[in-house]
């Protein structure tokens, strides 16, 4: 955990990076406001290459460390991060990445450093969102994943809520006799199989601004795999029921 925080304080006081503007609604990169007042990532991570012995495991904690910036400042997803981390510290291709345990870990300390007097309101709207868009997707078992479920997330996190259906088409056709407008798309589940994604923009009163919702459709059939306990033996998941819960808790 030391070695960790070490690296993150390093990435951190390199200098500023630029920021993007605006918004959209995607899988791969965040683009709303920055959430916090911190230093960025260089261009080019070569020195820390250089400078640094290419012992394993420091390795995968500075890369993880790098992923963890990127995905706190501009909100990339921990796959796009790891490899953009791996390109900004002018690493072979092949190199040998952090799991995704190991960049959440870095996630924590980075934002305990960095956001801890912003991130705790920006997560609880996140998922004051969440919960309104649950309750209008009852019908069709919804449940929250991703980091706005774990506690990671930020204002540039998006809200991932996996409905679990007896009619694939059913959320769909909600949506559109809702008139709400949405993209569909194709994207990779939990169960490593392809699955549609309706995204969505939705306001966020909490941040004033527009937020990226992705309702990730599956068979009701997965449902009781999606329960499994994660390597960390917490729930990847929660239900309606545990998302009130969280912000009932909340300070």
């Amino acid at each position: 955990m030391e070695q960790a925080q070490q690296a993150i304080i390093l990435i951190a006081n390199v200098k500023p990076a630029a920021r993007r503007a605006g918004f959209a609604c995607n899988f791969t990169q965040g683009a709303r406001a920055n959430p916090c007042k911190i230093r960025g990532l260089p261009p080019d991570r070569r020195l820390i290459a250089e400078n640094r012995p290419l012992n394993p495991t420091t390795l995968k904690l500075e890369i993880a460390a790098t992923a963890a910036a990127l995905i706190v400042e501009e909100g990339l997803e921990y796959g796009p991060a790891k490899h953009r981390a791996v390109k900004q510290m002018a690493l072979p291709g092949r190199t040998e990445l952090p799991g995704n345990a190991e960049v959440e870990d870095a996630v924590h300390e980075y934002i305990a450093l960095f956001c801890a007097d912003t991130q705790p309101a920006e997560l609880a709207a996140l998922r004051e969102l969440a919960v309104t868009w649950m309750a209008r997707m009852a019908a069709f078992r919804p449940y929250l994943g991703g980091a706005v479920w774990h506690g990671t997330a930020t204002r540039l996190s998006d809200i991932y809520i996996q409905l679990f259906c007896d009619d694939p088409k059913s959320a769909e056709i909600a949506l559109i006799d809702h008139q709400v407008d949405y993209e569909p798309r194709t994207v990779t589940g939990f169960t490593g199989g392809r699955v549609e994604a309706l995204s969505l923009s939705s306001f966020c009163q909490g941040l004033n601004e527009p937020v990226g919702v992705h309702l990730m459709v599956y068979d009701h059939d997965d449902l009781r795999g999606a329960l499994r306990a994660d390597p960390k033996g917490r729930k990847p998941r929660g239900d309606l029921a545990d998302v009130q819960k969280l912000l009932a808790a909340a300070p």
